[in-house]
């Protein structure tokens, strides 16, 4: 009888359990629907006023009452983009470094600083792009990039220290941490044998991790580089300190430029009306870029997940 009743006794606890952490689940599901809810509410003005016309003009003018979000999405796509192109190949090379060369100690003292990095404040990041960053690119990057590549669209113009290629300068810098924690503890996971396997067989280092490890782990280091450029796309106050925040199109990098974070930050505060609600509507649009970068990091990471795996085979 005690047998049974200890049974009956584990049964409830788990539907209880259970119970619980659906209910947990539930909660987030609710305040992503509340979020949504909200700023579809809130920017009904703007959409019955201009309609979804809005996400394919580019004229911002308020006083003209010309709303167009094209700017914005623009600059905040290429930025991003630009960051994770950056942040994403060093972040990896960070993580394997720590994991497959560093001594213990030197991995203890660069671990510190990665997460170190990751805890600084977004708007510290802000002001040491506008105040240090600019400055030096203006001064020794600039000048030998454009004499190389001026003849582009992408490096052509004149560089006002406030621009997209500041602005994704310090972006990868803000996101390197997260791509290079979050892809260290990946490659930690993956097995002893992966390694072991492929130095008896007389692999070197390189072709240890670029065969066995690397493969192994991908779909996490995949993972690491979409969380990257997550954060990239929604990042607010150190692109609005050095992005110049001029919505425009622009085809050269060295232009100013402004994103649906940045514009939001900057006008918010004194916006009214249809601004207001046209401001909300772009952190709907914002909203809705994070989720579909999420969607297509879980995509990317199926497709890859079923590719096979690299490693010693039989």
């Amino acid at each position: 009888m005690g047998f049974f009743k200890g049974l009956r006794r584990g049964h409830t606890t788990d539907t209880v359990f259970a119970g619980v952490a659906l209910l947990f689940g539930l909660f987030i599901v609710l305040i992503m629907g509340g979020i949504i809810y909200q700023l579809w509410l809130q920017s009904s003005v703007a959409r019955q006023e201009f309609g979804w016309g809005v996400l394919t003009s580019s004229e911002y003018n308020p006083g003209a009452e010309e709303y167009g979000a094209l700017s914005f999405i623009y600059g905040t796509l290429v930025t991003a983009a630009l960051a994770i192109l950056i942040a994403g190949p060093i972040g990896v090379g960070i993580a394997a470094y720590l994991v497959e060369i560093a001594p213990e100690r030197v991995n203890r003292v660069l671990g510190f600083i990665v997460e170190l990095l990751a805890a600084v404040p977004s708007i510290v990041y802000g002001l040491w792009g506008f105040f240090a960053l600019a400055p030096f690119l203006r001064d020794y990057v600039v000048p030998p990039l454009q004499g190389v590549l001026g003849w582009t669209p992408l490096f052509s113009g004149t560089f006002f220290g406030a621009t997209v290629f500041t602005a994704s300068i310090v972006l990868a810098i803000m996101i390197l941490p997260t791509v290079a924690a979050v892809s260290r503890d990946v490659l930690r996971a993956v097995p002893r044998d992966q390694r072991e396997g492929m130095l008896a067989l007389g692999a070197t280092r390189w072709e240890t991790f670029q065969r066995a490890v690397l493969p192994y782990a991908m779909n996490g280091v995949l993972g690491a580089v979409i969380l990257g450029l997550g954060r990239a796309a929604g990042e607010t106050m150190a692109v609005t300190f050095i992005i110049g925040n001029k919505p425009e199109l622009f085809t050269s990098l060295f232009a100013q430029g402004a994103t649906l974070a940045s514009q939001i930050a900057g006008q918010f505060p004194e916006a009214g009306g249809v601004t207001l609600s046209f401001l909300i509507l772009l952190g709907l649009i914002l909203f809705v870029i994070t989720i579909l970068i999420n969607i297509c990091a879980r995509l990317v990471v199926r497709l890859v997940s079923r590719v096979p795996k690299g490693g010693v085979r039989a």
